[in-house]
């Protein structure tokens, strides 16, 4: 079948539901996103419970929680039942206070208190993403007997490369033990013997996403368990949680840093109005704030007036300062993201950023030089008597600008942390207003220094 039949709209369930018989997960998951609400939630009714669990595990599905608040609640409610707990969690989030009281009392009883327990933690954190569905032994088994337990409850874990080995009374976590080194253990052996050299990694249910993915790639694991205050298990991260996790805030940063309102759902799903509503409020406030740059030329109306020569390079001027800034900005941000550095290490950014700013304004500036030299001798445009008072102008105002765009631009993720806003929000569009209004200043002030009593 090919991909226009596997696309193509009909109106029951069977004919809905026919290619997902010949198509694996993931592209059914593709031709569920076609599908209009009802349609999707037609076919999920009608699919058996582990295909239909399957597809509703898929990170790739989308409107999940839609889906589900539009099935019937013994249906849905059956198919959360099934589910991995963190991913039910997540759809449950989804869901509207009325939608969830209408089905979590629908839960067997183990399920609902997973998924309960998963809610009360806050959003981007371990105890948000890990599910409770791991392995355990007791210390005092055997390799024989683990093997043998693995068999059997294998199919209602979320992974089986790594055993947690706790304590028999306490259910502390006392050692982690891989798959490859259990099956490589005598059968007689203590599980305890088997287990890895190093003591456990573990982290705290209020830990952030973040954090937790700075871990399991430092320590180069598949999961990692999260343990309460009394070091007893509480659940496992699984590395293809943290990375969906991650990928979700990515995007969001994405969004922010180009002046937009962080979108909950794909492009093409999101209303007309919820739209404007996303991107009108940033954009607002960078019009704002580019009216300072009306003020500030309107300040120095009468420079203007005497030399309008100089307001040919004002775009110029203003573009590098913003542009330096901007970039300044994405550095940082990555490498606090990434917590390549720290709150700490803003004085060191600092003194790295301002030479760097006069270096690169310098190269800017030689550039306008040359470019308002060769205009100028070439006989391309007549820049006036004072010409190289000019050029002087304008590679001087870029050295200060570029300077300034670097060292801004650098510091404001840095403040935006301090304050405990997301330094993705120090967006490039708003970087480039500041500079903007304070690049005019520098502008004209180096303007009146070099062309006072000439043009000015």
């Amino acid at each position: 079948m090919n991909q226009k039949q596997l696309l193509r709209p009909a109106a029951d369930a069977s004919t809905l539901g026919a290619p997902l018989a010949q198509f694996n997960t993931a592209d059914a998951v593709v031709h569920l996103n076609q599908l209009d609400r009802a349609q999707a939630a037609t076919v999920l009714a009608a699919l058996p419970l582990p295909r239909a669990v399957k597809l509703l595990e898929a990170p790739e599905l989308q409107r999940a929680g839609e889906l589900v608040a539009a099935l019937p609640p013994a249906r849905a409610a059956a198919l959360l039942g099934l589910m991995a707990d963190d991913r039910a969690t997540d759809i449950v989030h989804e869901l509207d206070e009325a939608e969830r009281a209408r089905l979590i009392p629908l839960l067997e009883p183990d399920a609902r208190r997973s998924i309960q327990l998963l809610l009360g933690y806050p959003p981007n954190t371990a105890g948000a993403l890990m599910t409770t569905e791991f392995v355990s032994v007791p210390a005092d088994w055997t390799v024989a007997r683990t093997l043998q337990h693995i068999r059997e409850v294998e199919r209602t874990r979320e992974t089986v490369y790594a055993i947690y080995v706790l304590d028999p009374q306490s259910r502390q976590l006392r050692q982690v033990v891989t798959m490859r080194r259990l099956i490589t253990g005598a059968p007689e052996d203590s599980i305890l013997d088997v287990a890895q050299v190093n003591p456990p990694v573990s982290v705290g249910p209020l830990l952030d996403q973040e954090d937790v993915a700075q871990l399991i790639r430092r320590h180069d694991l598949l999961a990692i368990p999260v343990v309460d205050a009394q070091q007893r298990m509480l659940g496992i991260v699984t590395v293809d949680d943290i990375l969906d996790a991650l990928i979700d805030e990515s995007t969001e940063d994405v969004h922010k840093f180009g002046g937009v309102e962080a979108l909950d759902k794909p492009y093409m799903q999101i209303g007309f109005f919820d739209m404007i509503r996303k991107r009108a409020g940033w954009l607002s406030v960078l019009f704002l704030g580019e009216m300072l740059t009306a003020s500030a030329m309107q300040h120095y109306e009468d420079e203007l007036a005497r030399a309008v020569v100089l307001t040919l390079f004002i775009p110029l001027i203003m573009s590098s300062g913003g542009n330096s800034g901007s970039q300044a900005t994405s550095l940082l941000i990555r490498s606090l993201a990434l917590q390549e550095l720290r709150l700490r290490d803003w004085w060191k950014v600092a003194l790295r950023e301002l030479p760097t700013g006069v270096v690169l304004g310098g190269i800017l500036g030689l550039l306008a030089v040359v470019r308002i030299t060769v205009w100028q001798l070439a006989g391309l445009h007549d820049y006036g008597a004072h010409w190289k008072l000019l050029a002087a102008t304008i590679g001087a105002a870029l050295v200060g600008i570029v300077t300034f765009g670097s060292l801004s631009g650098s510091m404001l993720p840095f403040v935006l942390k301090r304050l405990g806003f997301d330094p993705a929000s120090a967006s490039a569009p708003f970087v480039a207003t500041l500079v903007d209004v304070t690049g005019l200043v520098i502008y004209f002030s180096i303007a009146a220094m070099i062309l006072g009593g000439t043009l000015l």
